[in-house]
């Protein structure tokens, strides 16, 4: 059975700009400016102020040519959608990440959970600084940013993905050894960067390969336009609010 998450699943897809390294970019994003969330979030929860109950980024690796389309994303969940800003985030800096990185906006989501298998997956605190932020490995991540062919019915594409898809892409994910799939469908798709995410897990890269052995055409391609969706690997996130 899938899990609807009640609220907003917020993501902020990030790519660096052209003259920061990747490391500048982890280094940033890990060491100023998830704290700053952090902090942000403890002093909106202390004022009574509506504020995030979870805050994870996910680092994505490097494609076959070398190249990052995306370097990573961080989400937010919050009890209702945030507003759309009047500019992109990070156009007035407010630190070095931000510095480091092209303006980014933000993109609401509804998420469902198809298999949870969060327990594979580590929120210790640190013991040795302060407890968040922190990260956590040892699992072979895949993301999919779902893109569609013009004059998608949005209704037809969602249904057809959590009815059909959903069960297909389960099935594939146990026979391969995966522990988790998680769905998010854009809130807003005709002016969202993308119609949704999946987000598979296995414990390596060999789950990964039997998925993909067992996977089956289930009449999703009718909408998808594969030309433009991603398909990111990762085995590296970090944890600002477990």
């Amino acid at each position: 059975m899938v899990e609807q998450i009640p609220g907003a699943k917020m993501m902020y897809l990030i790519r660096r700009r052209p003259e920061t390294s990747r490391e500048e970019l982890v280094a940033h994003w890990f060491a100023s400016h998830m704290p700053n969330v952090i902090q942000r979030t403890k002093d909106q929860a202390r004022r009574g102020q509506s504020h995030p109950r979870r805050y994870f980024a996910t680092l994505y690796d490097a494609n076959a040519d070398g190249n990052h389309p995306w370097d990573g994303v961080a989400q937010l969940w919050w009890d209702r959608p945030m507003p759309t800003p009047d500019e992109p985030h990070g156009t007035t800096p407010t630190d070095t990440f931000q510095q480091k990185v092209e303006p980014y906006m933000p993109w609401a989501t509804r998420e469902y959970v198809v298999i949870d298998g969060s327990e594979h997956l580590s929120n210790e605190p640190l013991t040795l600084n302060a407890p968040y932020p922190m990260t956590r490995s040892g699992f072979f991540k895949v993301t999919f940013l779902v893109a569609v062919k013009p004059d998608t019915d949005y209704d037809a594409l969602f249904a057809h993905w959590l009815d059909v898809h959903a069960p297909n892409v389960k099935q594939a994910v146990e026979r391969g050894g995966g522990f988790r799939y998680v769905v998010s469908h854009s809130l807003d798709p005709e002016n969202a960067p993308y119609a949704g995410m999946a987000e598979l897990y296995f414990h390596d890269p060999d789950g990964w390969a039997g998925y993909r052995e067992h996977i089956r055409p289930d009449g999703i391609e009718q909408w998808v336009d594969r030309e433009r969706m991603e398909v990111l690997r990762a085995g590296t996130e970090m944890v600002g609010v477990p």
